[in-house]
C-alpha cells in the first residue's frame, strides 16, 4: 500500500484486514510505531497496551486464516478514555488515588467494539476525574498537547482520544460526553465525533463501586466515538448501538430510521442565545450551511434554539445539587489546583432544595419537550460546537472570567446534552492555522440523519487529519 497503514481510515484498515491485504499484526504494529514516534510530543496515550494489542491481533489473524468471517472493525486500533474500564487495566481517571485498582471487565462500549473486531491499544488522557476542567490535564499523566498548536488546548474531556486520532496513533477513540466532551476535542483537533442519543449505546457507570450514580450522571453522560472520517464514525456507531443487560437504559432502536418525506429541513443557529460568536466560527457555520444547500438540503436561518438560557441554568442547578454531597471528599482527590473548575461552578450555582430539585426535574422534561417540538419542524440543526476558536490550556480554571467565557462558548453542547439528542461534530477547514468545525444535531435516535448530513459536509469541505505534530503538515488519508 502507498500509505503507511496508520494513515488509512478505519474503514480502509478493516477492509484490508478482512480482505487479507494486510495482517492485523501489521496494522497494530504500524500504530504502535506511530505512538512511539508521536506520543512523546503530545502525551495523549497514557497506558499503552502493546502486548495485549499484539495478542488480540494474532487471534484475529488466526481466525482469518481458519476462514472465519471477521467483524466490520477487524483489526482497527482504538484508544479508550481513562474513565472507561478495560479488563485487566487500571481505570485511573487520571488520579493518583486510582492508579492501581484493575478493572475486572470491559465496559459495555469497549466490549462492543471488541466484538466488532477492533483492538484497544491504550488508555487516553483526560482531566483528572473528568472534573478538573475542559483542558486535558490530569494529576497522574500531565498535559496533552494540541498537535495543531501547543499554545491551544486540545479540548476535553476526551482530549486524549481527539489527539490520538488526529495524529494517527489510533483510527478510533472512545470518549464520553455530558456537555461537549467528545465534540469539543473533535473540533479542536480537526476530527469528527459523535455524541449519541441518551440510551442509544449501553454503558455502566458504576465504576467506583456497586451503587449507581444519580439521575444527572445516568442521563447526561453518553459514550461516543471519535474518528478522522464520518464513515468511520458510522461503523463505530453501528457497532456501539444496542442493548446490554448491564444497562436497562439502553433502547433497542434500529440504527436507521424511516426516510423522511420531501427535502430535509435544516435549521441554522450561528449564535445560540445571542451571547456572541467569533468570526471564524461564524464562517465555519456558513461554509457548512452552503455545503448542505449544495447537497440538496432545505437550509433555513432561524432565530434561536428553544429555551437555551433556561436549560443552562437547570443543567447547572441539577448537576450541582447531585454533586454537592460528595464534593468535600472528591475535591481532595483532584490534586493541586484540580478543584478550581468545579469549585467556581459550585460557588456560582448553589445546590437546590428538595422542593426546588423536584421542580427542576419537571423543567428538564419541559425543555426536552420544547426541543422535540422544534426538531419535529426541523429534523436537523446546524450550529457551532464552541463559539470561539480553540482557547489556551486551562482558561476555564484560571479565574471567574475564563470560567464564564468557556462555559458560554460551549453552550450549544451543554444544552443538547441536557436534552439528550444526538450531535455529530465535523471539520469545516482551517483558519489561522487551527481547525474549525460545526455540529449537526438531530431528533432523538436519528443519528443516521446527523451522520448523513455530516458526510455531505465532509465530502465538500474535506478531511483535515492525520496531522504530524512535529511539522503541522497534514498527511494524506484514505
Amino acid at each position: 500500500m502507498r500509505n503507511a497503514l496508520w494513515e488509512l481510515s478505519a474503514t480502509a484498515q478493516a477492509a484490508a484486514v478482512r480482505g487479507g491485504e494486510v495482517s492485523a499484526a501489521e496494522l497494530v504494529d504500524s500504530h504502535l510505531e506511530r505512538i512511539a514516534e508521536v506520543n512523546p510530543r503530545v502525551n495523549a496515550v497514557t497506558q499503552l497496551l502493546a502486548e495485549r494489542a499484539r495478542e488480540a491481533a494474532a487471534r484475529t489473524d488466526r481466525r482469518r486464516a481458519s476462514g472465519e468471517e471477521l467483524g466490520p472493525l477487524a483489526g482497527v486500533p482504538f484508544t479508550v478514555k481513562e474513565s472507561t474500564p478495560v479488563e485487566g487495566v487500571p481505570t485511573t481517571f487520571g488520579a493518583a488515588r486510582f492508579r492501581d485498582p484493575v478493572a475486572p471487565a470491559d465496559a459495555p462500549p469497549v466490549a462492543r467494539l471488541r466484538a466488532a473486531g477492533a483492538i484497544p491499544v491504550g488508555h487516553s488522557n483526560m482531566p483528572t476525574l473528568i472534573l478538573a476542567g475542559m483542558h486535558t490535564r490530569s494529576e497522574l499523566f500531565g498535559d496533552t498537547v494540541n498537535p495543531w498548536d501547543p499554545s491551544r488546548t486540545p479540548g476535553g474531556t476526551s482530549g486524549g482520544d481527539g489527539v490520538a486520532v488526529a495524529t494517527g496513533m489510533a483510527a478510533l477513540g472512545l470518549g464520553n460526553d455530558s456537555g461537549g466532551s467528545v465534540r469539543i476535542p473533535a473540533s479542536f483537533c480537526g476530527v469528527a465525533g459523535l455524541k449519541p442519543t441518551a440510551g442509544r449505546f449501553p454503558a455502566d457507570h458504576r465504576v467506583f463501586g456497586p451503587d449507581d450514580p444519580g439521575p444527572a450522571s445516568q442521563i447526561l453522560v453518553t459514550d461516543g466515538p471519535l474518528a478522522r472520517r464520518v464513515a468511520d464514525l458510522r461503523l463505530a456507531y453501528e457497532a456501539l448501538a444496542g442493548t446490554d443487560p448491564r444497562d436497562p437504559r439502553a433502547v433497542p432502536v434500529p440504527v436507521d430510521g424511516e426516510p423522511l418525506p420531501g427535502r430535509m429541513k435544516v435549521a441554522v443557529v450561528t449564535d445560540p442565545g445571542g451571547h456572541g460568536v467569533h468570526p471564524t466560527v461564524r464562517a465555519a457555520v456558513t461554509r457548512a450551511a452552503d455545503a448542505l444547500r449544495d447537497a440538496g438540503y432545505d437550509v433555513r436561518e432561524v432565530a434561536d434554539v428553544p429555551r437555551l438560557d433556561e436549560a443552562l441554568d437547570a443543567y447547572g442547578r441539577i448537576t450541582a445539587t447531585e454533586f454537592a454531597p460528595a464534593w468535600p471528599v472528591v475535591r481532595t482527590l483532584l490534586g493541586e489546583g484540580g478543584d478550581r473548575y468545579i469549585q467556581m461552578a459550585m460557588e456560582r450555582t448553589p445546590p437546590a432544595t428538595a422542593a426546588e430539585f423536584m421542580k427542576l426535574m419537571g423543567t428538564w422534561l419541559g425543555i426536552r419537550r420544547s426541543w422535540a417540538e422544534f426538531l419535529d419542524e426541523y429534523p436537523l440543526l446546524l450550529g457551532p460546537v464552541f463559539t470561539e476558536p480553540p482557547v489556551e490550556p486551562g482558561l476555564e480554571s484560571r479565574d471567574r472570567a475564563g470560567h464564564e467565557r468557556v462555559g458560554t462558548a460551549m453552550r450549544l453542547c451543554t444544552v443538547t446534552s441536557f436534552v439528550g439528542v444526538p450531535g455529530v461534530a465535523v471539520p469545516t477547514g482551517v483558519s489561522d492555522g487551527l481547525p474549525s468545525g460545526v455540529q449537526i444535531i438531530g431528533r432523538a435516535f436519528r443519528e443516521d440523519l446527523c451522520l448523513a448530513a455530516a458526510q455531505e459536509v465532509e465530502d465538500r469541505l474535506g478531511v483535515l487529519t492525520p496531522i504530524d505534530p512535529r511539522s503541522g503538515a497534514t498527511a494524506a488519508a484514505r
